[in-house]
This record gives structure tokens, sequence and C-alpha cells, in this order.
């Protein structure tokens, strides 16, 4: 039996799909599992040992659609559900004469819609992980319940010397980036939490956060280390390993983190965790069978939040109150029991 997942996108969407690579390989033991994916996220997914092969897609889909119809797939999951992904299946239906058969994952994208347009809650109290699983069910593959997987390569972790040596006997990681801005703290909030957490920091983004990170350095520049743009993503999925904690935004390093089974400090701005993106550690819900460490920090007092299932490059209404209204002494009281919980 050979079996392809599809999920083109991106670095948290792609690690919430590992329980179902792992369970597909683990439950139907002699299953090849493909990979299909966006050459961009490579370094997500090429050391997860649940895959036998994994296909890239760089700029047109159809050069490895084509490619991929050697393979004879028996099962395409498709966990991304976009019109690349029916063109994929399109293809491969044609020249299977049907006998493939395809599983897609229902986006309920109504719903979203409705939440995001009028504010009316109608998505389900689960994480979307629990969603990808109702996908496979026909297979007869379950939700073994041990979470999100991520994998890191020997020669992707950080060696002893690339952090401080302030930092050597713990630290906080402080994921300060995010695909878009209104996903992001303003810098006056960032100030406050570096200032007031008694604890050496590491702050992780990509290179374009580094300037940002810099005005944080300024406040202890010992306390606090930029690594910024300095480390690859798996380097960066290594410090996040050997963090006590996480304090993140709604970001891929936040799934990242859960799959570690980290305490996390989410903290969300536009975007809700309602979508069903919350960190997931096998078993938890949202609001019911709720998981000790997760911490989720956010605004529900702003009318006009969710304004998007994404987010913007700024504020639609310009006051951006879903984060500048956040209240950082909440963060700080959250870690500082963190802190004495794990007797750090």
């Amino acid at each position: 039996m050979k079996i392809l997942v599809i999920r083109f996108s991106s670095i948290g969407d792609i690690v919430l799909t590992t329980p179902i690579v792992r369970c597909l390989k683990q439950q139907l033991p002699h299953a090849q599992i493909h990979f299909l994916t966006k050459i961009n996220f490579k370094s997500v997914v090429k050391n997860n040992p649940y895959i036998d092969r994994v296909h890239y897609l760089e700029n047109d889909i159809q050069p490895v659609a084509i490619e991929m119809l050697k393979e004879k797939y028996d099962y395409v999951i498709d966990l991304h559900n976009n019109l690349r992904t029916k063109y994929v299946k399109s293809l491969f239906r044609q020249q299977f004469n049907s006998q493939m058969v395809s599983y897609s994952f229902n986006k309920l994208n109504i719903r979203k819609w409705l939440l995001t347009a009028f504010k009316i809650k109608m998505m389900p109290d689960k994480s979307i992980v629990e969603r990808y699983f109702e996908t496979v069910k026909h297979l007869g593959v379950k939700n073994d319940g041990q979470g999100l997987d991520y994998f890191i390569s020997e020669e992707d972790e950080i060696k002893k010397d690339d952090l401080p040596m302030s930092h050597s006997l713990g630290f906080v990681a402080c994921a300060i980036g995010g695909q878009h801005e209104t996903k992001k703290m303003p810098l006056a909030k960032w100030q406050e939490i570096c200032s007031l957490l008694n604890f050496p920091i590491v702050l992780l983004g990509g290179k374009e956060d580094a300037a940002f990170a810099q005005e944080l350095c300024k406040i202890d520049p010992i306390k606090i280390y930029n690594a910024c743009g300095k480390f690859s993503l798996n380097e960066s999925a290594h410090i996040v390993k050997k963090s006590r904690f996480v304090i993140t935004h709604d970001t891929g390093l936040m799934h990242i983190a859960a799959a570690f089974k980290k305490h996390i400090i989410s903290i969300w701005g536009n975007t809700v965790p309602e979508f069903g993106m919350f960190p997931y550690y096998g078993y938890n819900n949202l609001n019911t069978n709720v998981a000790p460490q997760s911490h989720i920090i956010e605004n529900k007092n702003i009318s006009c939040r969710p304004c998007s299932k994404i987010g913007y490059k700024q504020c639609p209404k310009k006051h951006f109150n879903c984060m500048n209204k956040i209240e950082t002494s909440l963060i700080i009281s959250t870690a500082e029991k963190i802190i004495k919980d794990l007797k750090m």
C-alpha cells in the first residue's frame, strides 16, 4: 500500500500533520508513506522517520505531479485542500482510472468566515489535529494521543558555545517573530516583558527580526541574547527544545515547542485559538480537557477580533488593540508561576 499525504505549508501547519503521518505508518505497518510539501519547508520534514519519501513543490505544481504519477498511489490524504491539491488528485485519477482513493480535509471555511465576519462561534472545541484524523478514519487510523513530532538531526543541534555562558544553566525562549504583523506584539510590550522577567532570555526569529531584537537587548545585554537570524530553523528548534519554557506568538515555533511538550505562553493578536491552531499535546481541547502546559494570553474584549484567520501587515482599524491592550502583567505572573512550578 502506498499513501501520499499533502500539506504544502506552512511550518506550524506541517508540524500539526505529524500525528497523522506517525499513526499511518505505525497502524498500517506495510504502507509506504510519501509526503508532498513546498521546498521551502524541507527542513521541517526531512528528518521524520515515519516518512519514506518526500516530494517537493518548487514553483509549478505540474512537473512534480507528473513525476509522481509513476508512484501509483493507492490513497491520497489531502490535508491542504486547495486548487493545487485538487489538480494533483485529478491528474492521479485520470492516470489510475479511478483506482486511487482520496480523502480531503474539511477546512470548515464557512464557519471560519462566520467567525471573522460576524463573530458567530461555530468552530468545534478541538484541535485541527483532531479534525485531520477525521480525514483518515476510513483507513481505520486513530489518534494515539502522543501529540506532535519534530525531529532534529545531530548536525542541526546547536553546539555548547553557540549560546552565552550566562544561559548555560537555563533560559526562556521568546519567539518574537511572526509571518504577519498583526500576530506580533509591539516593541513596548516586549520591552516590559524582557525588563520584568527575572531569568535569562533567548530571542528567536528570522533576520527580519534582528533589529527589533537588538532594541530588546539594550535592556540587559547579559540577560537577553539575540539569536534572531543567527540560526537555521532546526537549530532554532533545538534552542526551543533546550529552553525551560517558551513565550511566543501564534507561530510555527509555538507548535514545535508543543512537540517538545514545553510549557508555552502563547500570545494572540488578530487570530484566535478557536480556529484550532492552539498548542496541542495529544489530548487537549481548547475549553475542555485543557493542557496544563498551555497558557493562552489574549484580549477577549476586542469586538473586531478575529479580523482574519491568517493576519495582515497592519491592523485594518489602525488601533491594533488586540495586541496593544494585552496585559503584560498577566504574562509575567504566568511566567513566574511556571518558573516556580519547574523549580527553575
